[in-house]
C-alpha cells in the first residue's frame, strides 16, 4: 500500500482554510516555544485553540501562511496534522453566534470544535469551526448569507 500523499485534480468549490494541528506534551512551556518559532519569522499566528490532557495537548493554529507554517514546525521536530475548516464572518451585532448555530442546525450539520480568530480593523468576528460535513456546511452557511474566507483573506 502506497503512503504516498493522495492528490485531486481541483480544489474545493466552497471557501476553506488550513489549520495546522501540534501535537505536543502538556508541560510548562510548550506554547511559548511554539509562539518563538513564528516570531523572528513572516508568518502570524492568527488563532490558537488549545486542548489538554493529563500528558499530551493538541495546539491548533490558523497562520497566515500555511506552507511556511508547516516547514517551521516541521523543522523543529513537532508532529503536524493540517486539516481544512471553516472561517466565518459573523453577522454584525449580538446575534451574530446565535444566527451561525441556528443555520448549521437548520442544515443538520454537527460542528465538533469553534475558536474566534485575533480581531483586526478590516472585518466583523471572526470563528474557525470545524464540522462533520465541510462541503454541506458551506453550502448551507453560504446559502444563509453568511461570509465565508478563504485561506487568502487570512
Amino acid at each position: 500500500m502506497s503512503l504516498e500523499p493522495l492528490e485531486t485534480a481541483e480544489g474545493s468549490d466552497y471557501p476553506c482554510c488550513r489549520q495546522l494541528s501540534v501535537f505536543v506534551e502538556n508541560r510548562l512551556g510548550q506554547l511559548l516555544r511554539l509562539m518563538r518559532l513564528f516570531a523572528k519569522t513572516d508568518v502570524s499566528v492568527l488563532a490558537v485553540s488549545v486542548e489538554g490532557a493529563t500528558d499530551c495537548a493538541i495546539v491548533r493554529l490558523l497562520v497566515n501562511d500555511p506552507d511556511a507554517g508547516h516547514e517551521i514546525l516541521s523543522g523543529a521536530h513537532f508532529a503536524v496534522a493540517e486539516t481544512e475548516l471553516l472561517v466565518v464572518e459573523l453577522p454584525h451585532g449580538k446575534r451574530g453566534l446565535t444566527n451561525l448555530c441556528e443555520a448549521l442546525i437548520a442544515g443538520e450539520i454537527n460542528m465538533d470544535y469553534i475558536y474566534p480568530l485575533f480581531p483586526d480593523d478590516k472585518r466583523e468576528a471572526c470563528v474557525a469551526i470545524h464540522v462533520d460535513d465541510i462541503s454541506q456546511a458551506a453550502a448551507v452557511l453560504i446559502s444563509g448569507k453568511f461570509h465565508l474566507l478563504d485561506q487568502g483573506e487570512l
